[in-house]
């Protein structure tokens, strides 16, 4: 198992870990405590950015295994090389972002059946703010 391999199934067990956690707390007395500190539910966007950096860093190879030889005598097979690596990075930002916003939306259906909780397509929005805030300043950084 190479050192890129390694690294993505420490993250791929770091984020099912959060989001069992992200369930879990849904039943749990810590969100009742945590609700002062909560207000509008806006938390919900640094916790789903959270996990949207840990699934990121799940799907997507760490290192650019897109490296082009300098011997390339057709530019054609260069440009449809490069076309194809783009279009699987949008691929993978596409699969990151569903995943996550999957995840809020089941966290949500759960929450309609823990007593003292309730679903919010407020709390779906908010999580969808951090979602692509996350993606987007992955994006900007990468």
């Amino acid at each position: 198992m190479t050192s890129d391999s390694m690294t993505r199934f420490f993250f791929r067990l770091f984020s099912v870990a959060y989001i069992a956690g992200i369930f879990l707390f849904a039943d749990s007395s810590v969100i009742s405590d945590l609700s002062p500190f909560n207000p509008y539910s806006l938390l919900h966007i640094p916790l789903y950015g959270i996990l949207t950096l840990l699934l990121f860093l799940s799907f997507v190879p760490l290192k650019s295994h897109s490296t082009h030889s300098t011997n390339l005598t057709h530019s054609t097979a260069s440009a449809n090389s490069t076309h194809s690596t783009n279009l699987t990075h949008s691929i993978r930002f596409l699969a990151v972002g569903l995943v996550a916003t999957m995840v809020g939306i089941a966290d949500e259906i759960h929450q309609a059946y823990v007593p003292g909780r309730n679903a919010s397509m407020v709390d779906v929005f908010l999580d969808v703010v951090g979602i692509v805030l996350c993606l987007f300043a992955i994006k900007h950084f990468s």
